[in-house]
This record gives C-alpha cells, structure tokens and sequence, in this order.
C-alpha cells in the first residue's frame, strides 16, 4: 500500500483568516517502509508572516519571496501524492490549509477519506497520554535532536517513525519476532506436543529438492538463504 506522510508550515492558524503554507514536505511509503522518495518546497505565501509564525518554523518573508507561489507547485504536488493515503498529525489542520489553497485555484479538493489522522491514532492507543509529535517520539525513542524549529520535511520524518509504532511497530519494520505474550502463548502451546509416531510422507519429489538445492548453490557463499 503506498502512502504519502504530509506536513505543513503556515502563517497562522486559520486558512479562513487569511494565512497561508509556506512550506510543504512529503515522504513516500510503501507498506509502511520509506522508499526514499520526497516532495518539499518552500512556497511564496504573498503576504507577511507574522513574528508568531517565524518563531515556529523560522521562515521569513524576505526567505520566501522569491520561492515559487502555490499555484505554480499544485500540480507537481498533487501528481505526487495521487492515489496515495495520507497520513499527518493533527490532519485537520494540513488539510484545511491544503484544500484552502486549491479552492483559491478552483481545483478540486482533497478527500477526507484519504486521510490517516496520527493525532487520533495516538489518542485511542494511548488515552490520556501527551501526543503531540514531539511526545511520541519520546516515547517511542525517536531522534529528536535535529527538531531545533518546525520543519515540514523534518517533521514528516519523524512523524514516518511515529506513524509505523502506532500501526505495528516491529511487524511494519520487518522485523517478526514475536512479542513476549506471543513468545509465552508459543511456548504453553508447546510443551505438551509429542513427536509423531510415524513422519509425514515428504510433498516434494526428489527432482524438487535436487532443483532448489541447486538454486541456493547459485546464490553464493553470502546468500541471506544459508542463514537460516
């Protein structure tokens, strides 16, 4: 499945009030694993950015001047993401803005039904509990020394990481070792079998096993295969 994780920078809080994105990042996924492929810009935002703002994420009018307006960037942007889900934290947010922004270009907009909202993820698995991006990451030993100010791509980063402890952790990561009450299940459903008086009867032919000893031969002294 392929997803798309998202994050926003913005003027203000409210598209409806004037504000605008001044800066976009995606990180692609496929089956919960980053397949190293990005989409971030900074974007011209056409009106000042107030000091609240700058304080947050950094960016300056005088920096964003000269970057390109989102209407030049909506389309590469959205051939980016087509097909994709999307994942943000605190989607309602990055979405507002988003649909905000292609309404002024009378484009279609996005559909809240492509939307994975990690804010609400982490709400129901952890009730309760802080879970703002930086509290997840805590918890879930995430790297946060490089979040100096609110980055959109850095932030999609660590939101990646995040969003894979939240699905699955260890299993998204193809990592299948089993967790301790699965390892303790195993082991009670395993201490009263036997072994069969008579084996099973091999499903294999002899040329089968000749075939595939012959193909793990033609992998090489450091095929992953003889590790196992």
């Amino acid at each position: 499945m392929r997803e798309i994780v998202l994050d926003t920078e913005t003027t203000g809080l409210d598209p409806f009030d004037g504000h605008r994105i001044v800066e976009i990042g995606c990180i692609e996924l496929l089956n919960g694993i980053p397949t190293g492929r990005v989409w971030h810009c900074h974007v011209n935002p056409e009106r000042e950015v107030p000091f609240s703002a700058f304080e947050v994420h950094g960016l300056s009018y005088e920096f964003l001047r000269d970057k390109p307006r989102f209407a030049e960037l909506a389309d590469d942007m959205l051939g980016f993401i087509e097909g994709a889900m999307l994942v943000m934290h605190n989607a309602a947010f990055d979405f507002g803005f988003l649909n905000a922004e292609l309404d002024r270009l009378a484009r279609p907009p996005l559909r809240w039904d492509r939307v994975v909202d990690t804010l609400a993820l982490a709400r129901r698995k952890h009730p309760g509990s802080p879970c703002s991006l930086d509290a997840l990451c805590k918890r879930y030993g995430i790297d946060l020394s490089e979040r100096e100010k609110h980055s959109a791509l850095l932030d999609c980063r660590l939101l990646a990481g995040v969003y894979v402890e939240l699905v699955g952790g260890h299993q998204a990561r193809l990592d299948f070792a089993v967790n301790g009450g699965q390892a303790a299940l195993l082991q009670a459903n395993g201490e009263g079998s036997r072994p069969r008086p008579r084996p099973l009867a091999p499903r294999l032919t002899p040329a089968e096993i000749e075939a595939h000893r012959a193909f793990v031969a033609s992998l090489g002294v450091e095929a992953l295969w003889l590790q196992y």
